[in-house]
């Protein structure tokens, strides 16, 4: 069973992202704080979960919750900013719209920026050791799932409502022989022969970015 709280302080935290090493569609943070007497024993990493059963968790963290908020960083900012400071302001804007306000952040990883002098403590593994950032990792991971699902209906060739936009083998070819689109982080590595998608290295790779 994952521990309820690391600080011991009532409204604690717990944030995570997901999306981070996609080559297309946005960043998606979430954060979470979670009652005194909440117990859920399916709650674990996102990653450990099946689709079907953080499909069955997610109202289930929204109806139990103190309070929670979802955000996306669209690519046109992870582009310009990086995707790891993407991720930052993704958690960030999450932790400054909870009401009530939390006294303590618990971040899933190893890098943070502090908001609003809110103390805070960086987990290595923290979605597997708390209920809050396990919460957290649930409703960032399904609330991007179905962005990727609406955004595939768009681009069906990319099969973004199977791959979420991380860099399968399949999506690479489509990707290849489509070029990209808006939805695309243009400075990822999108083929194995690059270094970096820029703007003005487009041409080289043959590729071309898909008007809307």
């Amino acid at each position: 069973m994952l521990s309820l709280k690391h600080s011991g302080l009532c409204y604690e935290t717990g944030t995570d992202e997901a999306g981070r090493g996609c080559l297309a569609g946005p960043v998606t943070a979430a954060a979470v704080i979670l009652p005194e007497d909440f117990r859920l024993e399916l709650l674990n990493d996102s990653k450990q979960l099946t689709e079907k059963i953080r499909e069955f968790l997610r109202p289930i963290i929204q109806e139990k919750a103190l309070c929670y908020h979802v955000t996306n960083i669209e690519p046109e900012i992870i582009d310009e900013i990086n995707i790891l400071n993407a991720s930052i302001r993704a958690m960030q804007e999450c932790i400054v719209k909870l009401n009530p306000v939390p006294d303590y952040i618990i971040v899933d990883g190893n890098r943070f920026k502090p908001v609003n002098n809110i103390p805070y403590s960086c987990i290595i593994g923290g979605d597997a050791k708390y209920l809050s950032i396990a919460a957290a990792s649930v409703l960032a991971k399904t609330y991007r799932d179905e962005h990727m699902a609406m955004l595939h209906e768009e681009y069906p060739m990319y099969n973004w409502k199977k791959n979420k936009g991380y860099p399968t083998a399949e999506h690479r070819e489509a990707i290849r022989k489509y070029g990209i689109t808006k939805y695309h982080r243009k400075t990822f590595r999108m083929l194995p022969d690059q270094t970096e998608l820029e703007f003005d290295i487009i041409e080289n790779v043959h590729l071309q970015i898909i008007n809307p």
